[in-house]
């Protein structure tokens, strides 16, 4: 959520910045219903003190035998404009919180300019694109020749957009979680399995809720949602807290299962695993102080790009436009996987920071000096690995003629086998 109390006194800097992602006219239309509601405020109160002071009159009137009707009809003709205030004060501040819960964060001034995936700005590229002198196959044909992956009968249980994870690819996943998990944890990350089934407060001070509710699984007769990312259990870890100073930055890495309903993705990336309801994920979490987001922000990255080398894995990074961003975040760096059987980059990990907009709708704070003011803190989030769509980047860039798969020593050294599957 924005600050709307600075915002008010300089609205110039946020709706330049908002007018990056296109929502500048929904910042005129708040401050609009924010002075209507400062205009409406004072006129109840004056008129609730003229009930008050109209009431002791009456009593005095009363117990002096003196007529009292004169200010009876006063008070009637008062409590009836304090009525219509109240109404119009509360429909203002209705239509003011509601609006003032949609706008997103502002995005840094670093974001490149755009506003669609197509105007990312490449940072780099990392790794040789191996070069293959053999038909290559995709991560699906892989999996069903070796029995690693089996999407029919999963559809037969649970509908399309679901996999069952076989064998020595159930063995990979493990490992990579382990890789993840050990690498972020030599961070000072702490490991958390999270609660996936959340209410509808921790989305909403996240940032999903409103504008992403058609993205989540919900449970209307336990009013319970099903997490995305573990970014919205972690995130609630520390709502309506305020920290010392001393204990940031807090850090933490959540093992979950994450449940996506891809509403509005009807016929892209239907076949094999690439985009699913259910997926596992490593997601890294960061509170800090509000200094210190920025080397964070790049903390995060550095580790992401950590894991992709240590798994050999050709990648680039990505810096997303100010448009594409998702609301909570001010900035997002995406590090994007070379898939040989699609010959082009995509998405696998991301990190954003999402400054004070998640911590003041979640209501933490921390005290930078002991009597200090608490202030709110910036958090940050980050994929460690997700596990579906590392899987393919491994599974087709490290493939053999005869639909071997070689694995690096990371996942050796983590529980892998050197090599799976395969045909004489």
């Amino acid at each position: 959520m924005l600050d709307l109390r600075s915002i008010r006194e300089d609205p110039k800097p946020a709706r330049a910045a908002l007018a990056r992602r296109g929502a500048a006219e929904a910042l005129d239309e708040l401050l609009g219903l924010d002075e209507r509601r400062r205009e409406v405020l004072p006129q109840v109160e004056e008129r609730r003190a003229r009930q008050n002071r109209a009431s002791e009159q009456i009593a005095a009137a009363k117990r002096s035998g003196e007529d009292a009707e004169p200010l009876i009809a006063q008070m009637r003709q008062v409590s009836s404009e304090v009525k219509e205030l109240e109404a119009e004060l509360a429909e203002v501040e209705a239509k003011r919180d509601e609006l003032l819960s949609k706008l997103p964060n502002l995005p840094e001034p670093e974001a490149p300019e755009g506003l669609t995936e197509d105007d990312a700005v490449v940072l780099r590229e990392v790794g040789e694109r191996p070069q293959f002198e053999f038909e290559i196959r995709d991560h699906l044909d892989l999996g069903l020749a070796n029995g690693w992956i089996e999407m029919e009968k999963a559809g037969e249980a649970s509908g399309s957009r679901f996999a069952y994870l076989l064998g020595d690819l159930v063995l990979v996943e493990l490992a990579l979680v382990r890789l993840a998990i050990e690498l972020v944890g030599g961070e000072g990350f702490v490991p958390v399995v999270p609660p996936v089934l959340v209410r509808e407060g921790p989305l909403y001070g996240t940032g999903f809720f409103p504008g992403e509710r058609e993205m989540i699984y919900e449970i209307p007769r336990d009013d319970l949602f099903l997490v995305g990312t573990s970014e919205v259990s972690l995130a609630a870890l520390h709502a309506d807290e305020i920290l010392g100073a001393e204990a940031l930055p807090h850090r933490y890495a959540g093992l979950s299962t994450c449940f996506r309903r891809e509403a509005g993705a009807a016929g892209k990336d239907t076949r094999g695993i690439f985009r699913v309801h259910q997926f596992d994920k490593v997601e890294m979490f960061s509170f800090v102080r509000p200094d210190e987001s920025g080397s964070e922000h790049e903390h995060l990255l550095a580790i992401q790009e950590r894991i992709l080398q240590a798994l050999e894995i050709p990648y680039r990074v990505v810096d997303i436009a100010a448009g594409d961003l998702g609301a909570a975040a001010a900035r997002k760096f995406d590090c994007e996987a070379w898939i040989p059987s699609q010959e082009r980059y995509r998405e696998v990990t991301s990190c954003s920071n999402t400054t004070d907009y998640q911590a003041r709708r979640l209501g933490v704070r921390f005290r930078p000096e002991p009597q200090a003011q608490p202030l709110h803190p910036h958090t940050l989030n980050g994929t460690a690995v997700a596990v579906g769509r590392t899987l393919i980047a491994l599974l087709e860039n490290r493939q053999r003629p005869d639909g071997s798969v070689d694995l690096p020593s990371a996942l050796r050294d983590a529980g892998a086998p050197a090599r799976i599957g395969g045909s004489a």
